[in-house]
């Protein structure tokens, strides 16, 4: 599935190991940590959850073969149920961003609550290249971080943001060297082992509370649109051009 999960010392790892065409992301695999995040949620031994990749790589978005085989973004659909999963997750959700983050790559680290980034890393949001929309609230969240003006220059021009850039927008805690990323992001959610549980949720649930009925909306029409955009002769001409390169 090239998902694996593991559960050691409080932690749930979820890493995404497809590196011979890095990272990119299958409905198979989309349906894989969707499960393992709702597993984790419901294991009381379970305090944090990490989401990571592959040294140099951490995703490079959806594998556009297999996504345009079933683009399906309804709540039923395996990228539907984790685009639901992860902003719905209670418990802690810690990122290590081992290399270059790519469209839903990118956006999934908006839901993240810890994101901790490779030096080297960019965080790129490609869709309207593709002719396409933003997705996963990142058309509501990122003007919400960064402002208008340079939420666009990510979202319009699709220009990469680096990873002090992302740090000082509050997309990222932190950027560290390359082989320091995973041990960094390990020891931040091994630390909610020692703290209390209940009071860890809910003071997540009300950081949360005020952005979540706007975050539905623009998930729903930012889903809508995509959709509709696939079917626009724009992106078709965008996708033929990505599959020749």
């Amino acid at each position: 599935m090239s998902i694996r999960t593991t559960t050691l010392e409080g932690v749930t790892t979820i890493e995404i190991a497809r590196p011979e065409k890095k990272n990119a992301l299958t409905q198979s695999m989309y349906q894989r940590m969707a499960e393992a995040i709702a597993a984790a949620t419901d294991d009381d031994a379970v305090r944090a959850l990490l989401i990571t990749g592959q040294p140099g790589i951490f995703t490079s978005g959806n594998d556009l073969e297999d996504f345009l085989n079933a683009p399906a973004l309804h709540a039923d659909s395996p990228l539907g149920r984790f685009m639901q999963a992860l902003p719905a997750c209670s418990k802690p959700v810690v990122a290590a961003v081992t290399g270059p983050a790519i469209g839903i790559g990118a956006t999934l680290l908006l839901h993240c609550d810890l994101v901790y980034m490779s030096d080297q890393a960019r965080l790129v949001f490609p869709f309207v290249s593709l002719g396409v929309v933003p997705e996963f609230g990142s058309s509501l969240l990122l003007p919400q971080l960064m402002g208008h003006a340079r939420a666009a220059e990510q979202l319009l021009l699709g220009e990469p943001l680096s990873a002090e850039a992302a740090v000082a927008a509050g997309i990222a805690t932190a950027a560290v060297p390359p082989e320091q990323v995973l041990a960094q992001a390990r020891a931040a959610a091994r630390r909610f082992n020692a703290l209390p549980p209940g009071a860890v949720r809910d003071t997540k649930r009300l950081m949360r509370a005020g952005s979540l009925a706007g975050l539905v909306r623009a998930m729903e029409a930012e889903s809508a649109l995509f959709v509709e955009r696939l079917r626009s002769p724009e992106a078709r001409a965008a996708l033929q051009a990505f599959f020749r390169r």
